[in-house]
């Protein structure tokens, strides 16, 4: 059977993993063994899926990124230029910890700005937005917009990747879904 996505040459795939169909992966790339990649992602240059690894649908990864095993990343979420993932709170070089792998959740719509660093074992919540070069070291909220080192909490994002900014009345607009939000207990709810 035809593949149903595109692979450069020079990209490696190795046998037992699993490739959505309209996805791209490009040069230089590896993709372990285990690791399941749904439909229509795009796979930058010089990037590594780690064995185990889970990429939901629509997924954009940027060059140079490499995905340990233990990230799950859900349905549209993007992945910046050199972005770094951990997979082991206290690595050693002569100390095997496979075995203490955590699980890194990348939730819908999720986008981690380039050269950002997420230590392992956290979620990123739906939509949430990471800055350039932050460092994330705990969980993030839904929609939320954080930045630095350690990554501080600075404001709220919308499915679209516009700044929310709430009114007197705590109501923010999407200007281009004009989709309503407001505040309830430091967390986004949508309006009707």
């Amino acid at each position: 059977m035809e593949n149903q996505y595109f692979a450069h040459e020079t990209a490696v795939i190795d046998e037992d993993c699993t490739i959505g169909e309209g996805t791209k992966i490009w040069h230089f790339s590896h993709i372990m063994p285990g690791c399941v990649i749904g439909k229509a992602c795009n796979i930058g240059q010089n990037v590594v899926v780690s064995p185990d690894v889970v990429l939901g649908d629509n997924v954009k990864v940027q060059n140079n990124v490499s995905i340990y095993t233990g990230v799950i990343c859900e349905d549209d979420v993007f992945l910046g230029p050199s972005m770094v993932f951990t997979n082991v709170i206290n690595p050693r070089s002569a100390v095997n910890r496979k075995s203490e792998y955590l699980k890194t959740y990348v939730k819908k719509g999720a986008t981690i700005g380039a050269n950002s660093t997420i230590v392992c074992g956290i979620t990123l919540g739906e939509f949430c937005f990471i800055g350039a070069g932050a460092v994330v070291i705990r969980d993030v909220k839904p929609y939320s917009l954080v930045v630095g080192n350690p990554a501080k909490h600075i404001g709220w994002m919308s499915e679209f990747g516009h700044r929310l900014n709430f009114n007197d009345k705590g109501i923010a607009i999407c200007p281009e879904s004009k989709q309503e939000f407001s505040l309830k207990d430091d967390f986004i709810v949508k309006l009707e």
